[in-house]
């Protein structure tokens, strides 16, 4: 394993009846199929970043990071949901974008629109704009709160909270610098402060105060600017998660993260083993010093399903061999 320096920052995102890792150079889908194989999709990254570096400088890379990671998300989920038997068809590229739009708009409208267009009600018992954007927050905040909670009651959803828990064990394993397996993997916390519920946490809590100082002018004025300010929010979130990240042993580091942790009790369950055996897979895939596995592992089975293959052929071949022996004695005689 390497050592800590060379440690890279991957990260995940739980799927139907899988795991999806995303390191510097691969993303992986790891997915158990009905059957009981673990089938892993392995791609390239192809991050806009790469192509222009200056989209990788503080605020903008989480602006990009932030539409990537929901890009490759719904890739993984429709991807697991193929393999797992959820679906019959993957989506095509133009439905993925469609679910992508659809998505969006829901949660502007669930998390920007309803909230700001409910503080009418609030209007006519003060004008302070301060305290109206800050009622917003809170009433924006219970609203996601809610919304957390009533998606971990569901049957379905709370077992790709166990994947999810044990995205986060196996990621915490690899940091910690212990081999990917089970009985390492199976001690370490749900909880990490690079989580998503994290992120979206501290986006929560960073709207609640730069709206604060916006005013209080019409609604669709206020509706433009939550939207237009999201990237910029989302860009001061990410630098916060990643600072979070590598000083989480500081006080006041745990402190301003906590919230976030707290949450993340609702969005993760403890995983069996065999859900630890699919994150590890996706993990293993994305890393640099499990490649020669992985690629001895393919060739090992390569072989094996040749080996078969001879063996089913050969009676069929001795049986061949056998007739024309017995057609050219019959010619002989």
């Amino acid at each position: 394993m390497s050592n800590e320096k060379e440690r890279m920052n991957v990260g995940g995102q739980a799927v139907i009846e899988g795991v999806m890792m995303r390191g510097k150079e691969k993303v992986a889908v790891a997915v158990r199929q009905p059957d009981g194989e673990i089938i892993v999709d392995v791609r390239n990254v192809n991050s806009i970043r790469d192509k222009y570096p200056i989209l990788k400088k503080p605020l903008l890379r989480g602006v990009i990071a932030l539409f990537e990671s929901l890009h490759d998300g719904m890739k993984a989920l429709a991807y697991s949901a193929q393999v797992s038997g959820e679906e019959d068809e993957q989506l095509s590229s133009k439905e993925m974008a469609m679910t992508i739009a659809t998505s969006v708009l829901l949660a502007v409208g669930l998390f920007i629109v309803i909230p700001t267009w409910s503080m009418r009600f609030l209007h006519s018992l003060t004008n302070d704009p301060m305290l109206l954007n800050l009622a917003e927050g809170v009433l924006r905040m219970m609203i996601f709160l809610i919304y957390i909670a009533s998606i971990s009651a569901m049957e379905d959803i709370q077992r790709v909270f166990q994947y999810h828990g044990a995205e986060h064990k196996t990621i915490y394993t690899y940091e910690a610098g212990l081999p990917l397996e089970v009985e390492n993997v199976r001690p370490f916390s749900t909880l990490h402060p690079r989580c998503g519920t994290n992120f979206l946490m501290i986006v929560m809590m960073i709207s609640m105060f730069v709206f604060t100082f916006l005013g209080w002018p019409n609604l669709l004025e206020r509706i433009a600017s939550r939207v237009i300010l999201m990237p910029v929010i989302a860009g001061i979130s990410y630098e916060i998660i990643r600072f979070a990240g590598a000083h989480c042993d500081n006080p006041l580091v745990r402190c301003s993260i906590m919230p976030g942790l707290l949450l993340q009790k609702l969005t993760t369950r403890q995983p069996d083993d065999s859900q630890i055996e699919v994150a590890i897979a996706s993990l293993k895939a994305v890393l640099p010093e499990y490649a020669d596995e992985a690629k001895q592992k393919e060739e090992s089975k390569e072989e094996v399903t040749e080996a078969i293959v001879e063996a089913e052929e050969a009676p069929a071949m001795d049986e061949a061999a056998n007739e024309n022996t017995l057609q050219e004695k019959a010619t002989n005689d």
